[in-house]
Order: structure tokens, then C-alpha cells, then sequence
């Protein structure tokens, strides 16, 4: 992996953390400062950041994470439907490691709940669906999905209220876990159409508030 793939990893896991919301700028001489990284490292992270949807450049501003729009969040829900829901449909048993990547995810998101960190909530519990695709077993899929959820949080970040937003997923996410674990496709596929549809209704309408 090169310095600059390296340093594009890092920007989207910023991302996914809710450490770089919408709108920030991605100060070229902050960068090289922080990263100890030459300028054409550096625009070559973002060009990267770029290709994966999550940034752009502003005349006059620079390079800024970006803002997604309504259909933008159609198209991440269209994404999530054919990955996810065909991800359960060739699951055959947990795995121990998938059984206990889930179970992490659920434990964090938990734990952040509980201290009232809902930014965390939001990264852990993408993190969760994140570990069904990889139900997949393809890491191409995975390092695609992972561009998506980057995008989806980019997304959540516009919530006015995200304790409410983000309230109803933990449990829900135990359900899938739980209906996984029991090797229940038909229920689980059904659980998480309706978890999509939900969620999907939700993310459109935070475009209803300027």
C-alpha cells in the first residue's frame, strides 16, 4: 500500500469516526504537516477520497468533504439492498470470527448508547453491517461496502437530533444478529428489508429540514 492509499485510509476512517463531517475543508499544508507527507502525497490521498465519493473540490475553497444529496442517499440504499440483503441470503453458519465481529460491533455501539455518544452509535453500528457483507467473503465487496458506509455517515451527520436518529438501530441490529445466529435467512432477510426501509425513510427525510 502506498503512502497515499495509506493516508486516504485514514481520512475515510475519519469519516466513518464522524471526526470529518460535511463541509469541512481538507487543508492541503494541514495535511502534509500532519501526515509528515510531500504535496503530491497529499492531493494524491484526496484524488483518492474523490474517486470513493467523498470529497470534491470548490472553486475558491479547495478540496471539502461532501455534502450528498436526496438521490445521492436513493442510490447508497439501492447498494445496500443488493449486498446485505443477498450477503444473508448465502450466510450459512456463523463463522467464529464473523460471529465475533458482529458481536464487537453490538458491544461497542452498547457501550456508546450508554454514554450518550451518539456519533459513536452511528460509526458502530455501520460497522455492524459492514461484517454482514463480509458474509460475502469478498474482499473486493468489502472495500466497496466500506466506501459506502463512509458515505452513509457522511449522511447521518446531517440528523438535527441524533440521539432520535440513531435510538432505534441497537436492538435492531441484536435481532439480525440473534436471527443470523440461528441460521434464520427467511426471517433475517425480511428483518432487514424492513430495517432498510426504515432507515432509508429516515436518512431521505433529514433533506425535509434546511
Amino acid at each position: 500500500m502506498s503512502i497515499a492509499d495509506h493516508i486516504a485510509l485514514e481520512l475515510r476512517a475519519d469519516i466513518i469516526g464522524g471526526r470529518l463531517l460535511p463541509g469541512m475543508v481538507l487543508v492541503e499544508v494541514d495535511l502534509v504537516k500532519a501526515y509528515n507527507a510531500s504535496r503530491n502525497t497529499i492531493r494524491e490521498a484526496l484524488h483518492r477520497l474523490g474517486q470513493e465519493g467523498l470529497s470534491r473540490y470548490v472553486v475558491n475553497k479547495g478540496v471539502m468533504v461532501r455534502r450528498l444529496e436526496r438521490d445521492d442517499v436513493r442510490d447508497l440504499f439501492v447498494v445496500r439492498r443488493t449486498l446485505e440483503l443477498q450477503a444473508i441470503a448465502q450466510s450459512g453458519d456463523l463463522t467464529e470470527r464473523s460471529a465475533a465481529c458482529m458481536q464487537n460491533a453490538i458491544e461497542a455501539t452498547s457501550l456508546a448508547r450508554e454514554r450518550e455518544d451518539w456519533r459513536a452509535v452511528a460509526t458502530h453500528s455501520l460497522v455492524f453491517h459492514l461484517h454482514i457483507v463480509g458474509l460475502l467473503r469478498s474482499p473486493l465487496l468489502d472495500e466497496f461496502f466500506a466506501q459506502v458506509i463512509a458515505q452513509l455517515r457522511l449522511v447521518f451527520c446531517g440528523a438535527p437530533d441524533e440521539q432520535r436518529f440513531q435510538s432505534p438501530w441497537l436492538e435492531r441490529d441484536r435481532e439480525m444478529y440473534a436471527l443470523l445466529g440461528y441460521a434464520d435467512k427467511r426471517a433475517a432477510q425480511e428483518a432487514m428489508s424492513l430495517y432498510l426501509h426504515d432507515s432509508e425513510r429516515l436518512s431521505l427525510a433529514l433533506f425535509d429540514h434546511p
